[in-house]
C-alpha cells in the first residue's frame, strides 16, 4: 500500500476516530513552538500562508470577472480541518479588494491560483521540509536553519516521487497496524503515474512504515514517501498544514 491516506481510512475502523485525532494534530503542529535551540525571532525563511473560513474559487488573475480554475473548499476532505494554503504574491483588483496568488492542491502538480482574501485570515510557519530523491533523505528547516535530516523510501522508477513545490494539506494519525502507521502527513502532490491508487486521487503522502516493506535509503514505495516511526511522529507533532515541501532530485 502506498496511499496509507485513503487505505488506512477505509481498513483501520472508525474513520471519526482518525479525523478527529488528525484534525487535533494538525492544529497543535500549525501552533507549535520549534524545538529547542532554534531562534525564537521570525528570521528569512518563513512562509506566509492563509486559511479559508469559506469555499473560494480560485482564479487565474485577481478578478471576479477572471477564469476559474479551480474550485477549493474551505475543508480539507480527510480529516475535516480548515484549508491552509501557501501565499506566493498579494495584489489589489478593482475595487479596492485584496487577492492573493496561493499554491493549490491536486492536479496539475504546483498549480497556482488567485482568491479573493475576504473570508480567510493570514497566518505563517516557519517550517518547512525538503525531499532529495538522490540521497533518499528528508530535511526539516525552521526559519532558514536545518533541524533534522532523515533517511526515506522514495518511489521506485516505475511509480516515482513526483519533484515540485508543494505543500501539506492535512495530519492524520492513524490506526496501529494501518498500512503507513502511525501518521501521515498528505500532501498536495499527486502521482504522475497513478492517477487513482486504492479508491484515492493518487495523493502524496509523507508516512510510516507500519505494514509496509522497505528500508530507509531505498526506492520502493509507489510515489509516497516513508519515514521510521520515529522521524514521522516527530515530524507529526511539528507540521502543520500549509507547511512548504519541496521535492528535488
Amino acid at each position: 500500500m502506498t496511499h496509507p491516506v485513503l487505505a488506512a481510512l477505509r481498513c483501520a475502523g472508525p474513520r471519526r476516530r482518525i479525523a478527529v485525532a488528525g484534525a487535533a494534530l494538525t492544529m497543535a503542529a500549525a501552533a507549535g513552538a520549534p524545538p529547542a535551540g532554534a531562534a525564537d525571532a521570525p528570521v528569512p525563511g518563513r512562509q506566509a500562508l492563509i486559511v479559508l473560513l469559506h469555499d473560494h474559487y480560485a482564479r487565474s488573475s485577481p478578478s471576479v470577472r477572471a477564469r476559474r480554475i479551480a474550485f477549493v473548499p474551505a475543508r480539507r476532505p480527510l480529516t475535516g480541518v480548515r484549508t491552509v494554503l501557501p501565499v506566493l504574491d498579494r495584489a489589489t483588483g478593482a475595487g479596492a479588494a485584496s487577492w492573493a496568488r496561493v499554491r493549490l492542491p491536486g492536479r496539475p502538480n504546483g498549480h497556482a491560483g488567485w482568491i479573493p482574501t475576504a473570508r480567510t485570515r493570514p497566518a505563517t510557519t516557519g517550517w518547512s521540509i525538503t525531499v532529495r530523491l538522490s540521497l533518499r533523505r528528508v530535511t526539516v528547516s525552521y526559519d532558514a536553519r536545518v533541524i533534522r535530516r532523515f533517511r526515506a523510501v522514495v518511489g521506485k522508477p516505475s511509480t516515482p516521487t513526483p519533484r515540485g513545490r508543494f505543500f501539506v494539506e492535512e495530519a492524520l494519525a492513524l490506526e496501529p497496524g494501518a498500512p503507513g502507521a502511525p501518521f501521515a502527513l498528505a500532501s498536495s502532490a499527486r502521482s504522475t503515474v497513478l492517477q487513482e491508487f486504492e479508491g484515492g486521487p493518487g495523493q502524496i503522502a509523507l508516512h510510516g512504515t507500519g505494514g509496509l516493506a522497505g528500508a530507509p535509503g531505498t526506492a520502493a514505495s509507489h510515489g509516497c514517501v516513508r519515514l521510521t516511526t520515529p522521524a514521522i511522529t516527530w515530524l507529526a507533532r511539528r507540521i502543520g498544514a500549509g507547511t512548504p515541501l519541496t521535492v528535488t532530485d
